[in-house]
Formats: C-alpha cells, sequence, structure tokens
C-alpha cells in the first residue's frame, strides 16, 4: 500500500498525508450519519464540555465513554443561562469513543482494509481499534487543543498507538487545521487511573515545540493523516465561518503491553477489536 518515500517519510517524521484516500460520497454518508445522531440525542439528558470532562478531573460520563456513543459540547455552546446558545448540531465538540464498533456506517468506514494494510506497513501486526471520534470543531465557537501526544492517553509497551485523522471538510489554518511538530519526540505524560482518580503524570519535561517549529497541515476534504503517537500535535480554535469536521481512530498494535491505567479499557463482554 505504503510506498518506499511513503514509509521513509512516516519514519523520520512521525506523520504523513495521503490525499484523495476516501471518496466524497464515503465522507457524506459518515457526516450524515453523524448528525442523524446529534438528531436523536436528547440534549436535556446532558450539557458537558469536552475541555471541562478531562484533564486533572476528568468526570465519570467521560471515563465511562470508552463503549459508547456519548456526546460533548463545545465549552463557548453555553449562554449566561446555562443554555445551548444555537440547535446541537452547530454546539457539538465531538462524538466518542465506540462508534466503529457501534454504527454500522462508522464501523465500515473504519474498518477499511487499506487500513490494516498500512499498519502492516508500518510494522503493526495485530492492529486493535481502541477509539473512534467524530470531531466537529464547530464555526467560531470550535475549541482549541493544545499541544499533545496521542501516547498520553494510550500508552503501550513498546509504544504502539497509532492515529488515522480523516478531513471530512476542508482543513485550513482559519478553521482550525491540525499542527504538527516535524518529528517524535520522548513521551511526556501519561493520563492515568490511580484510586479511582484521574493523574496526569509527568514523564520528561521537554518542552512543547515552539510554534515556529511546527507545521500546518492544511488539507482537502478526503485526505488521511497518519501520525505516530509520539508525534507532538494540537490544532487552533476554529475562526472562521465554516466547520472543519474530522473523523479519528486509535490504534494499538495487540502485540504490545496495553497499560491497565489507561484511561479507555475494555471489559470481556465488549472487547477490542481489529479490523474484522
Amino acid at each position: 500500500m505504503l510506498s518506499e518515500n511513503q514509509l521513509s517519510e512516516f519514519k523520520e517524521n512521525g506523520c504523513l498525508v495521503i490525499e484523495n484516500f476516501k471518496p466524497s460520497e464515503e465522507l457524506e454518508e459518515l457526516r450524515q450519519a453523524a448528525l442523524n445522531l446529534v438528531k436523536d440525542f436528547d440534549t436535556s439528558s446532558h450539557t458537558e464540555a469536552f475541555r471541562e470532562s478531562v484533564g486533572w478531573n476528568a468526570t465519570e460520563y467521560f471515563l465511562s465513554s470508552g463503549d459508547k456513543i456519548a456526546y460533548f459540547f463545545e465549552t463557548n455552546a453555553f449562554g449566561d443561562d446555562g443554555q445551548l446558545t444555537s440547535p446541537p448540531e452547530f454546539c457539538l465538540n465531538k462524538l466518542g469513543h465506540a462508534m466503529h464498533d457501534l454504527h454500522p456506517v462508522f464501523d465500515k468506514f473504519s474498518r477499511d482494509p487499506r487500513l490494516e494494510e498500512i499498519l502492516g506497513d508500518i510494522g503493526v501486526d495485530a492492529p486493535e481499534i481502541w477509539q473512534s471520534m467524530y470531531i466537529f470543531k464547530q464555526p467560531r465557537i470550535g475549541d482549541p487543543i493544545d499541544w499533545h501526544q496521542d501516547a498520553t492517553y494510550f500508552s503501550t509497551r513498546p509504544q504502539s498507538v497509532k492515529a488515522f485523522w480523516f478531513a471530512i471538510d476542508d482543513a485550513t489554518q482559519e478553521n482550525g487545521c491540525l499542527w504538527v511538530a516535524n518529528k517524535c519526540s520522548p513521551l511526556r505524560q501519561h493520563f492515568v487511573i490511580e484510586e479511582d482518580q484521574t493523574v496526569m503524570k509527568t514523564l520528561d519535561k521537554t518542552p512543547w515545540p515552539d510554534l515556529e517549529d511546527a507545521k500546518p497541515l492544511e488539507v482537502s476534504a478526503g485526505t488521511l493523516i497518519l501520525f505516530d503517537g509520539l508525534l507532538p500535535h494540537f490544532s487552533a480554535p476554529n475562526t472562521s465561518d465554516l466547520p472543519r469536521h474530522a473523523y479519528t481512530l486509535h490504534v494499538v498494535d495487540g502485540k504490545s503491553k496495553y497499560s491497565k491505567q489507561n484511561w479507555l479499557q475494555r471489559q470481556d463482554d465488549f472487547p477490542v477489536r481489529g479490523f474484522t
């Protein structure tokens, strides 16, 4: 699947951009599936903002979402009265974290045989899909995501997590595209559960890259971005009038040891799956 040049680029940079990976028909099918989930969601039952649900005080709603389809709002989606300022489809930050196992459209999109082939090319021999997220990045209120490494949340020994990031819309600097460092670096943090509490452990005090050392990934809808779990990346807020929908998958190698302290765990009655 991957050419020698692509393999070399990924090995050197920890990131690979593959344009025109998904056709527009699949993008629109996934978008509509996400919007239908939002349409069926009872907003009165839950009003949690994503940025308030993670970190030092992760909520039970977030921590129990690994085997569900959960709904997280943008921080600025609520007015002073605590009510949504717009219809839910314009206020949600994301859906997560098990659509790939619970919804047929997401399952089909996620288990594209080419993705398994790509993983084999880069040495992931027993892939397990641990997480899926549909990210809305709403116009004007789409929250920024700070510098981080995905292995912080999906630590394995040896480190093996890889991310697939699919552009459902065109991604630009104005609507909050991804920014990446120029290479992988030591894992700085591990988000763990200890004694029923969430803790962000510091593993390495290497500073996050300066902005001038980061590269924006402005890509067209249908593009796939593959990146390593040790690659620092972030996204700026959406300051435009256009959405920046994206879909992500996090995959680890089943031959590695998945940390029992990772926030996302699966129970025996809902085991993690690969591409079958």
